[in-house]
């Protein structure tokens, strides 16, 4: 099954992330950031790590909550345990995912089980209408070769961790905000062209090469914002040599956001609920999978 564009979307604009530093103090290039919540709905955060120094990622994201929205965390390199308030756990090795569906509430820990060498990967966080926020919590742990991957006549080596391309469905699906990841390696004078539906909010991040969208480049470490139009249909990438990257796209909620730290609800009054359930035990309920 093909998915040919007809009209491809432009690139909007460039965005350079920001350095930060997140949990115990791992560095992270946080290229989503909440700016740009509005633009980007339905994702709330995307945050890139990679690192062979191991000062830069040792100490982990211990024990922290979660409500209102999910994290996708795809593990390019290295090897992270998550643990949580359920009792889940699973480790997450090279092209490893972990899709958690926090609802109405989770505390989980994010740690290396790495002493030296890379680790790299990336965060996306996925924000939950309304109606769904809070839900009951739900965990899934995905090996490398458990999320769905094809090679086109061109040798483009697709990873489909959400949504479809080209006939092959990815590893989680969701009907309200549509989420289409994947991870896209092109081999040097490749070319790729995925379906992306009008409306849906999109954009690419280059993490090695540079991707050649139009009349723009996108280089390592950058992502590119992809303009809606109701002409448009998808994406057409070029490589002249080697790039990896990764295209995320989504239906958006147009609802209001409001986030504290690890809670995004739609109201103020919703998140002191949830810092109040948070401070007297009631947020770390059991997500079974």
């Amino acid at each position: 099954m093909t998915q040919a564009v007809t009209q491809a979307r432009s690139v909007e604009r460039i965005i350079t992330g920001q350095a930060v530093m997140d949990g115990a103090g791992v560095k992270i290039n946080r290229i989503l950031t909440q700016t740009l919540q509005r633009r980007l709905d339905p994702f709330l955060m995307l945050d890139n790590f990679g690192s062979d120094q191991a000062n830069d990622y040792i100490a982990g994201f211990p024990s922290h909550p979660h409500r209102g929205f999910e994290t996708v965390t795809y593990m390019l390199e290295g090897r992270m345990r998550h643990k949580d308030s359920a009792g889940n756990e699973g480790l997450l090795t090279n092209g490893g995912v972990q899709w958690m569906t926090a609802g109405r509430g989770v505390i989980h820990s994010e740690m290396p089980e790495q002493e030296e060498g890379l680790m790299s990967g990336f965060q996306l966080w996925l924000n939950l209408a309304a109606k769904d926020k809070m839900c009951q919590p739900w965990y899934r742990d995905f090996n490398g070769d458990q999320v769905p991957a094809y090679t086109t006549p061109d040798g483009v080596a697709v990873k489909v961790i959400a949504g479809s391309s080209h006939g092959v469905a990815g590893a989680v699906q969701r009907p309200v905000t549509e989420p289409l990841y994947l991870d896209i390696h092109l081999p040097a004078g490749a070319s790729f062209e995925q379906a992306i539906p009008p409306g849906h909010n999109a954009f690419i991040f280059t993490y090695q090469g540079a991707a050649q969208v139009g009349d723009k480049e996108v280089a390592t470490g950058r992502m590119a914002i992809l303009a809606n139009s109701p002409q448009a249909d998808g994406l057409r990438v070029h490589a002249d040599a080697a790039t990896r990257l990764i295209l995320v796209a989504g239906a958006p909620l147009n609802e209001p956001i409001a986030q504290y730290g690890p809670f995004v609800m739609n109201t103020q009054a919703e998140l002191h609920t949830a810092v109040e359930d948070f401070r007297a035990g009631r947020l770390g309920e059991q997500a079974p999978q």
